[in-house]
């Protein structure tokens, strides 16, 4: 933590109580049927932890959103456009795989859209954007699938610039974790919502700059905020292993699932396999690309091996 601690002193940190203080008066608007609806598979967040977690950072995002709302009215009144189209207020949702960013966007999400200065708040994964399975397999690189190159970036940066446009009825790729692949006849809608969620391993990725001078955009330039979820190595590997159990004796089951195959395996063998997958793609894409982009977010959340969050940093404005 200390080590932590220095890489990301640009930021201010909090303990897990000193940040629950700063809910202040913010009211509780979930209840357990929310939280049962909201979690995860194997995540283990209670209305404890919104309470002492999220509902800080809900109103810490609402004052951010109203302030950027206002700056929207100053500008239209200096140009002499007021009543123009506003934009969305775009949040990034960054982490490892098995990290818990799936809950923690929804969780946001269902809060946020309770404030009554942002009733429409949406939520797009970037699981969509992969590239179908057949071109990574027909480029030789399916079992890099959640890295950077098994994307299609230019098509990201079309959905979130036509976002930031204020376009009506954007539309975005609906990915399938049954059948393991983008669904090529199912798109989602997106049509001006006052906030806009963005969750994906590698959504605060950048690349090196091209020699010519051109400039290329990456994904995070169009958010307004962004959040890291955080945990040590060997804990992500135990949640990963730990849902690879929990998806062998559930979703695997299902004929039509691309991972039908481990259904039958023994615990020994299910382990295994949990582990080899962890260390040869996981592992390897959180060290190279997930990991480095730590630093770029807003916020960053700690988790500790018990799922609870312990402590929190904002970066400094």
């Amino acid at each position: 933590m200390d080590s932590l601690r220095d890489e990301i002193s640009p930021y201010r940190h909090f303990e897990r109580n000193a940040w629950a203080k700063l809910r202040a008066d913010t009211p509780m608007t979930l209840d357990q049927a929310d939280i049962d609806e909201l979690r995860g598979l194997n995540d283990r967040i209670d209305l404890a932890e919104v309470v002492a977690i999220y509902l800080p950072l809900s109103r810490l995002l609402n004052l951010y959103v109203a302030a950027t709302q206002e700056l929207f009215r100053a500008t239209g009144k200096f140009l002499h456009a007021e009543g123009g189209t506003k934009v969305p207020y775009i949040i990034g949702m960054a982490g490892s795989v098995a990290a818990g960013k799936s809950t923690t966007a929804r969780i946001l999400q269902r809060l946020l859209a309770r404030w009554p200065n942002h009733p429409k708040v949406d939520l797009v994964t970037t699981d969509g954007f992969l590239l179908p399975n057949e071109i990574l397999e027909r480029e030789g690189i399916m079992n890099r699938k959640g890295f950077p190159e098994s994307y299609d970036l230019p098509a990201m940066l079309r959905f979130l610039s036509d976002i930031k446009a204020g376009k009506r009825k954007v539309t975005a790729p609906v990915y399938s974790h049954l059948t393991y692949n983008v669904m090529p006849d199912k798109r989602i809608t997106v049509d001006r919502p006052d906030i806009l969620i963005v969750e994906g391993l590698n959504v605060l990725q950048t690349g090196r700059p091209p020699r010519d001078g051109k400039i290329i955009p990456f994904i995070s330039d169009f958010f307004d905020f962004s959040i890291y979820l955080d945990a040590a190595e060997d804990v992500l590997r135990d949640w990963y292993v730990t849902r690879f159990f929990s998806l062998r004796d559930t979703a695997f089951r299902d004929p039509k699932s691309y991972f039908h195959r481990y259904a039958s395996l023994t615990d020994k063998e299910a382990r295994a396999t949990a582990n080899r997958i962890w260390e040869t793609i996981n592992l390897v894409n959180l060290r190279e690309n997930v990991v480095p982009t730590r630093q770029r977010a807003d916020l960053i959340l700690r988790k500790g091996a018990d799922h609870i969050i312990h402590s929190v940093w904002l970066r400094k404005l």
